[in-house]
């Protein structure tokens, strides 16, 4: 039996709307060694973009789905997806 599946571009066509696109990933994603304090501050400056950001609930609900373990995903830091249950991808 046959199996459908999505198109390629349909997966992702969710990132061109992205708030964060263009931008430098180093704000989403912890540079080696980065603890305490900054690392707190980066991820609060990537949240407040992905706060006003139209697509962040597609954004986090790929995060928990594809199992991302770095970065911040639609306002969701990598501990905060570690300690949620994945959602349905619709």
């Amino acid at each position: 039996m046959r199996t459908r599946t999505k198109p390629l571009l349909r997966v992702w066509e969710w990132q061109a709307e992205a708030a964060c696109r263009g931008m430098d990933s180093a704000v989403f994603f912890s540079p080696a060694g980065e603890r305490g304090r900054a690392r707190r501050r980066r991820e609060e400056a990537a949240r407040e973009i992905c706060g006003g950001c139209p697509v962040s609930g597609p954004c986090g609900r790929f995060a928990l789905t594809s199992r991302q373990t770095y970065g911040v995903w639609g306002g969701y830091t990598e501990a905060e997806r570690r300690s949620t249950v994945p959602v349905n991808p619709k």
